[in-house]
């Protein structure tokens, strides 16, 4: 089945020529949305073939590169389009194909009407090309390729309702969200290709088994990897919305809910978490590098879990709630975890790939309202979409034996084993915070008393919506168990699988074998008691007082104020950053160097042209006689010069 790999890759390919070239005049909606829904759907089963073929090899024989043609030859420098499958990369695939086919089955019913129907297939066929170029790649620029072809679909996807105004700092139109999310990756993508550069220079080679086969050569420390890593991680901050280049996603959350379930939960915002994990041997030789990924990792998961606590858009309280968990992946890959990052990809990709459907589903049942405080009530209108979004919830949350509870548990101990007891307890910290804006939110929306409109008329949502749900919400509850820990019981199935790809970089760390059950026992009971206490203290302040915020504003007053300010960061950023530029581009670039220099220079070429034009046109009288003075002048002077010569 390896051989077929390049199929997983064609068939969205296809599904967005189909879609792209003909959806207009197709106008079914049901056969443009099985055709996209379809392409996802074969990629994912020829995935599963593969995966099912790995599985009956030896560990050893299970990794292999299929190349597909040489993509570019130049002196010593050659790439191929090339795929490479390994236990990584498939597990990865599965992730993307498999939440991406039941996001795009939703996505039938979440967009029935809409003008752009045909148009919103092709860009999400379009993403998951790029996705799975960007998971698959055996080198570093068929990487970059998938990287900016994501960065391509957010933008598109993003702003797909251009004409919607969007109440945002500095933002009026889902188009400027767009816009947003494109310019600051851009930054994490500059930083991507120095690094790329910086590899290439060192290794001789943009091959990833050819950079991690150099890297077994270098010492722990060496300054070039240095380098290397941490303009890689750079990319990364872009790409998965961490310190500081986290400001994009909350604002993303203006386009169809579909794609922030699709881009901003279960794919795009991971390829940084996977990049990261798929250098892991190269990290390993970086202590200081994944100390800043850690530390970065934390104070992302801590500061967007304090601004969930105060958001009341639905969708905008999960945007923080995903830059959270994402911080708790890059934790997990600063302190050597990498299979539990990997881990947490996956129960993520459900949890919350359910919980932003959910929140589509309750947003169309509710008119387009998102305002949690406008809703309440809705259990009894809406028992599927509750049901599953209080599963999802419960997982985040961290609650056991759902999947977020394995995945979440296990970072924290990772974090607390590697010796760091300060950014376990920061991760804590945001846990409790995760746990209580999660419950806090499910009350609001689904339990007590009505609070919408009388014109509202909310009612549960078509089968192509709830489906998907269901079966996202089924794999958060059973999606952890292939992480049960030795401790438990457990064999960790994910770990074993996972290990091949990462036994270089934990050889290279020589993490120490931790063994305190005892210990291990305290912390899970620890994690947990703080899940409860805050679920519990989000269900109780809220359900027996749905306008709690107004009197906890009172009493926090500034801190309040400045969690549901998002802690000013859009300000700051607008104020330090995008105001200097545009006031220096509309002042200096172009009032003063491009009005007067190069307009100067292109008017004063002209200007001179013409006084020349008018100085040579007196010669030209029409007076024969003077012509032929002019002859006779012009012949003594050449005689002159040549008797003088």
């Amino acid at each position: 089945m390896h051989q077929y790999v390049g199929l997983i890759v064609l068939f969205p390919l296809i599904g967005l020529f189909i879609n792209g070239l003909f959806g207009r005049k197709i106008k079914n909606e049901k056969l443009i949305g099985s055709i996209g829904s379809g392409a996802v759907g074969l990629s994912f089963l020829v995935a599963i073939g593969i995966f099912v073929e790995m599985l009956g090899m030896p560990a050893e024989e299970r990794g292999s590169v299929v190349t597909l043609f040489t993509w570019i030859a130049a002196g010593s420098f050659k790439v191929s389009a090339a795929y490479q499958i390994d236990q990584l990369s498939i597990f990865m695939t599965l992730v993307v194909t498999g939440v991406g086919f039941l996001i795009h089955v939703y996505s039938i019913g979440y967009m029935h009407g809409d003008r752009g129907f045909w148009r919103f297939f092709t860009y999400l066929n379009l993403f998951i090309f790029a996705m799975l170029n960007l998971v698959l790649a055996d080198n570093y620029l068929l990487m970059f390729l998938g990287w900016e072809g994501v960065g391509l679909c957010s933008y598109l996807l993003i702003g797909f309702w251009y004409d919607k105004k969007f109440d945002g700092v500095g933002i009026t139109w889902t188009g400027d969200a767009g816009n947003k999310a494109f310019w600051v990756n851009r930054i994490g993508d500059f930083a991507f290709m120095i690094g790329m550069f910086l590899i290439f220079k060192e290794f001789g080679s943009l091959t990833f088994n050819e950079v991690m086969g150099g890297a077994e050569n270098l010492a722990v420390g060496n300054s070039n990897v240095f380098w290397i890593t941490l303009l890689l991680f750079i990319g990364a901050t872009g790409k998965s919305a961490q310190i500081p280049l986290f400001i994009w996603l909350p604002d993303a959350m203006a386009g169809p809910t579909p794609v922030s379930a699709l881009i901003h939960a279960a794919t795009m915002v991971t390829a940084g978490v996977y990049m990261v994990a798929r250098n892991s041997a190269l990290y390993a030789l970086a202590p200081d590098t994944m100390m800043v990924v850690a530390v970065v990792g934390a104070l992302t998961a801590i500061m967007a879990a304090s601004i969930g606590i105060a958001q009341n858009d639905i969708k905008k309280v999960l945007a923080y709630s995903t830059v959270s968990q994402l911080g708790y992946m890059f934790l997990a890959l600063g302190v050597g975890a990498f299979t539990a990052g990997i881990f947490h990809v996956m129960t993520h990709a459900f949890f919350k790939a359910c919980l932003f459907l959910g929140s589509g589903s309750v947003i169309h049942a509710m008119h387009e309202e998102q305002d949690i405080r406008h809703m309440g009530g809705l259990k009894k209108v809406m028992p599927k979409t509750y049901w599953t979004f209080l599963i999802s919830s419960f997982a985040i949350a961290g609650f056991p034996p759902l999947a977020g509870f394995f995945s979440k548990d296990e970072i924290l101990w990772k974090a607390f084993a590697d010796g760091s007891g300060v950014l376990w307890a920061i991760g804590a910290l945001a846990a409790l915070m995760t746990a209580f804006y999660m419950l806090r939110m499910v009350t609001l929306t689904f339990e007590g008393e009505p609070r919408w409109a009388a014109d509202k008329h909310p009612h549960e949502s078509p089968s192509s919506m709830t489906i998907p749900l269901i079966v996202l919400a089924a794999l958060a509850v059973v999606g952890g168990f292939i992480g049960v820990p030795a401790v438990l019981g457990g064999g960790n199935a994910i770990h074993q699988w996972l290990h091949p790809v990462f036994a270089q970089a934990e050889k290279t760390m020589a993490l120490p074998e931790h063994h305190n059950h005892a210990l291990e026992y305290a912390l899970m009971a620890i994690s947990v008691a703080i899940a409860i206490s805050g679920a519990w203290f989000g269900y109780r302040m809220f359900k027996k007082d749905p306008e709690a915020d107004g009197r906890i504003s009172s009493k926090l007053g500034f801190i309040y104020n400045l969690l549901s300010n998002k802690y000013y960061v859009d300000e700051g950023y607008d104020g330090a950053i995008v105001q200097p530029v545009v006031k220096t581009s509309d002042r200096f670039l172009f009032g003063f160097f491009d009005v007067r220099i190069i307009d100067g220079i292109v008017n004063g070429s002209a200007s001179l042209t013409a006084w020349v034009s008018r100085l040579m046109r007196t010669a030209q009288s029409g007076v024969v006689q003077n012509y032929a003075a002019l002859i006779v002048v012009g012949t003594l002077i050449v005689l002159g010069l040549i008797i003088i010569g």
